[in-house]
């Protein structure tokens, strides 16, 4: 995961048993997320399942991650050379995410052993097409997997962060540029044809 560079990451419950068990594990889990990657990463979109998740971000310049790498470690020279590389840095912040929200859950439900598929997935986003497509694919996934009927009726996206004025984490600004507007970013995601341009196979 290089400087600069969008990427959609993934993940998938590791076995047959949910990620999210209730409402206070979706908030939980994006306040984790916040502590960890707001710093390191701008995150564009999201999408929380009941088994999986979907987030896309750009990772922050070198000279940015350099900064919060230096503040992380006091400057430790030591510390920077046995790390290597601002990629592991970055990959390790959002391994901190995954275990650390595994933790808590097993402490909460007395369970034990790893909750998420290792290692968590990344691809690449390498034009504007792919980059609008993937936040179609991944506002769209609960209506894919039958949870609802409607993008707007999944809660645990940052669809309704994004078309409202609210205060945001998200790089909303950026987003609805992508998509030339707001206007034009709800008409995108309502297309009704859209979804079937949308398989998982292409992701």
């Amino acid at each position: 995961m290089l400087p600069s560079q969008i990427y959609h990451i993934y993940s998938h419950a590791n076995g047959n048993e949910n990620i999210f068990r209730n409402e206070e594990n979706y908030h939980f889990f994006l306040k984790k997320y916040a502590n960890h990657v707001e710093q390191i990463a701008d995150t564009f979109a999201y999408c929380l399942m009941p088994n999986h998740f979907h987030i896309l971000v750009r990772i922050k310049s070198e000279e940015e991650l350099t900064k919060v790498w230096t503040e992380k470690f006091d400057g430790s020279t030591k510390l920077f050379e046995g790390l290597k590389t601002l990629e592991k840095l970055v990959i390790q912040e959002f391994s901190n995410v995954l275990n650390g929200y595994t933790q808590a859950l097993n402490k909460v439900f007395n369970r034990k052993g790893s909750l998420f598929m290792h290692p968590f997935k990344r691809k690449l986003i390498d034009n504007e097409t792919y980059f609008t497509r993937v936040v179609y694919y991944i506002h769209s996934n609960p209506v894919h997997h039958g949870f609802v009927k409607n993008i707007e009726d999944w809660k645990h996206s940052s669809y309704h962060s994004l078309i409202s004025n609210k205060e945001t984490k998200l790089d909303r600004n950026e987003v609805l540029k992508w998509f030339f507007g707001k206007e034009e970013f709800v008409k995108y995601h309502n297309r009704s044809d859209r979804f079937n341009q949308h398989s998982v196979e292409d992701f």
